[in-house]
C-alpha cells in the first residue's frame, strides 16, 4: 500500500511566491556564468564538461558544470526551487513537479535537430520543457565462452532472433554442458521487467490514452512465465527475493546470460577478465522490444534564459551531440546521428539496433511519467510492479492478487 499523493501542482503558488528562477544570481555568477547542475558526468567520461569548454571557446560564455551526487541532486534541486536560486539548467533524471512550471521551452531545438518524437512529451501548454540527453536500454549479455563450450548457437541478427522458449532452452542446454550454476540472471528492477513483460505481449500496465494504470490479459501470463523462471534452476531466487548482487554472480563465469542494460558494457569491458562475453539481441515472445530510460536536459526560466537556450541548442547540433556522445558512450536521442564509439562498438551496435526495431511501447514509460510531472503529479518512490512482483515471486500472494494490488498502487499514485 502506498500513500495518495497530493497533485504538487495545487501548492506550488504558495511555495514558490516571490521566487526568482534562474536569475544571473542562481543561474550564473555575476559575470553571467551560466550554472549547470548533473550528476555522474565523471563516471561516464565528462563529456558535458568537455563540450562546455568547448562552447566557451567559442562564445566567451562560462558554464560551471557543477557535478553532484545523484542522491543528492534531486532535494538540491528542490531546495534551490524554494529558494529562487535555481541553476541555469541541469541535467535531471525526472521533472519534479515542483519546478516544472519554471522551464524554458525547448521546443524549436528538439524539432530542429530531430530529437526523436517518442521520446518527448508536451506540457499543458504544448511546449517541449525537457529533452532527453541519452537513452538508457535493457538488454541482453551471454557468457560466450559458456556457449561455445556447450556450442549452443545464439542470434547474431535479427534473422535468427530467437523466442522466449528458444532462450531457456539454450541456456539449460549451455547449464547441462558446462559448470554453469544458472542459466540467467535478471537485475530485480520494475525497469528490466516491463521490457520482458513488453517483449510477451503486455501493456506491463499502461497507462492508456485516459491515464488508467490497467493490466491486459497478456500481462497475468507474463508474470506466471516470470515465476516459473525464478525455480532456483534457471534463474536464482535469491536476486530478487534476497537482494544478491546479479552483476556479481554474472561475473562469476558460472552464469549463462544476464539480462540488464547498456551501463553494464564498460564495466564488462575492463572489469571481466576470465571469460568472453557479448551483447545478444533479446528474444521476442512475441514482441520484440527493449524498455528506455534517460535523462534530460532542463533549462529554468530568469535573466539567464536566453543565454540556456542557446546553449542548449548549441549542444544539441548534431556534430556537437556526436562529440558528446563519443566521448560519454551514450545511445543516442537524435535521428541521424552516426556515432563512433571508442570501443565496445559491436556491444553498442546491438544496443543501437534494438532502439531502432523495438515496439514504440519501449518509451511508454519515460514518456508517461514525464506527461504526469506536468500534469502536477507528485513523483513517488515506491515501485509496485518490482515490489507486488515480489511478493508473488514469495508465495504471499497469487498473479491475481498481484495484478490487482499493482494496479491499486499505481491509481493511488496517480490520485485517479
Amino acid at each position: 500500500m502506498v500513500k495518495k499523493l497530493i497533485p504538487i501542482a495545487t501548492v506550488l503558488s504558495l511555495a514558490l511566491t516571490g521566487c526568482a528562477f534562474g536569475g544571473e544570481s542562481g543561474s550564473g555568477s555575476d559575470s553571467g556564468t551560466l550554472k549547470f547542475w548533473l550528476s555522474g558526468d565523471g563516471n561516464q567520461g565528462g563529456g558535458f564538461a568537455a563540450m562546455a569548454k568547448e562552447y566557451t571557446k567559442e562564445t566567451g560564455v562560462k558554464i560551471d558544470v557543477v557535478d553532484i551526487p545523484y542522491d543528492d541532486l534531486r532535494t538540491k534541486l528542490r531546495n534551490a526551487a524554494q529558494a529562487g536560486d535555481l541553476p541555469a539548467l541541469a541535467r535531471v533524471p525526472s521533472v519534479d513537479p515542483l519546478w516544472a512550471g519554471s522551464l524554458i521551452d525547448l521546443t524549436d531545438t528538439a524539432e530542429k535537430h530531430k530529437v526523436k518524437a517518442n521520446l518527448l512529451a508536451k506540457s499543458s501548454k504544448g511546449e517541449i520543457n525537457a529533452i532527453p540527453t541519452d537513452l538508457t536500454a535493457v538488454g541482453l549479455f551471454l557468457n560466450k565462452s559458456l556457449f561455445e563450450k556447450a556450442k549452443v548457437p545464439y542470434p547474431t541478427s535479427a534473422a535468427d532472433q530467437w523466442t522466449w522458449d528458444e532462450f531457456t532452452a539454450a541456456v539449460k542446454k549451455v547449464q547441462q554442458a558446462t559448470d554453469a550454476k544458472y542459466g540467467l540472471v535478471m537485475d530485480k528492477s520494475s525497469h528490466r521487467l516491463r521490457s520482458f513483460l513488453f517483449q510477451n505481449g503486455s501493456n506491463a500496465f499502461g497507462p492508456d490514452a485516459q491515464g488508467t494504470y490497467a493490466a491486459d490479459p497478456p500481462t497475468t501470463a507474463a508474470l506466471e512465465r516470470f515465476k516459473a523462471m525464478n525455480d532456483d534452476k534457471l534463474m536464482p531466487r535469491s536476486v530478487w527475493l534476497s537482494g544478491d548482487d546479479p552483476n556479481a554472480l554474472f561475473k562469476s563465469g558460472r552464469v549463462a546470460a544476464y539480462y540488464s542494460g547498456v551501463w553494464q558494457i564498460t564495466d564488462f569491458s575492463q572489469n571481466i577478465k576470465d571469460f568472453q562475453w557479448t551483447s545478444v539481441l533479446m528474444p521476442k515472445q512475441p514482441v520484440r522490444a527493449t524498455n528506455l530510460g534517460t535523462n534530460y536536459l532542463v533549462g529554468y526560466d530568469g535573466p539567464a534564459a536566453e543565454k540556456t537556450a542557446k546553449f542548449i541548442d548549441w549542444l544539441y547540433t548534431p556534430e556537437n551531440y556526436r562529440k558528446l556522445c563519443e566521448i560519454s558512450g551514450f545511445l543516442p536521442v537524435e535521428d541521424g546521428i552516426d556515432v563512433k564509439y571508442a570501443a565496445d562498438k559491436e556491444a553498442f551496435d546491438v544496443y543501437n539496433d534494438e532502439i531502432a526495431h523495438s515496439d514504440p511501447i519501449d518509451s511508454l514509460q519515460m514518456r508517461s511519467e514525464l506527461a504526469a510531472s506536468y500534469r502536477g503529479e507528485g513523483s513517488s518512490t515506491d515501485d509496485p510492479i518490482r515490489d507486488e512482483t515480489v511478493k508473488y515471486l514469495n508465495g504471499e500472494q497469487d498473479v491475481r492478487k498481484t495484478v490487482a494490488a499493482i494496479e491499486k498502487n499505481f491509481a493511488e499514485q496517480s490520485g485517479r
